[in-house]
């Protein structure tokens, strides 16, 4: 079960990442409300790693949980803020991938 709360928190990092890119080319009201969701998608990330992390080796869940943010975020970043998809960066993203799926397998918990 922690393994899928660590997931979850790792959705929620990116969609705190999501909010600082939306706020980022907001104004006015809606920025403060792109922040806001900022908060929120932070504090609840942040309080599901904490549960994952009782259970879970703390340094494979947090390499896990911001592996999940960065190619989150990375993906987002490509799919809407138009980010380059080069070929090196999809490469490096693929490594990133492997190295999460390979600590998941040698995890003892």
């Amino acid at each position: 079960m922690n393994w899928i709360i660590l997931i979850i928190a790792g959705l929620f990092e990116v969609a705190f990442a999501f909010c600082l890119g939306k706020a980022k080319q907001a104004s006015g009201n809606e920025m403060y409300l792109w922040y806001a969701g900022f908060l929120i998608t932070l504090a609840i990330s942040m309080g599901l790693l904490v549960k994952a992390t009782q259970t879970l080796p703390i340094g494979t869940a947090y390499a896990i949980w911001t592996g999940i943010g960065a190619v989150g975020t990375v993906l987002v970043g490509i799919f809407v803020f138009k980010e380059p998809a080069t070929f090196l960066r999809m490469l490096f993203l693929t490594t990133l991938i492997a190295s999460i799926i390979g600590l998941k397998a040698v995890s003892t918990h």
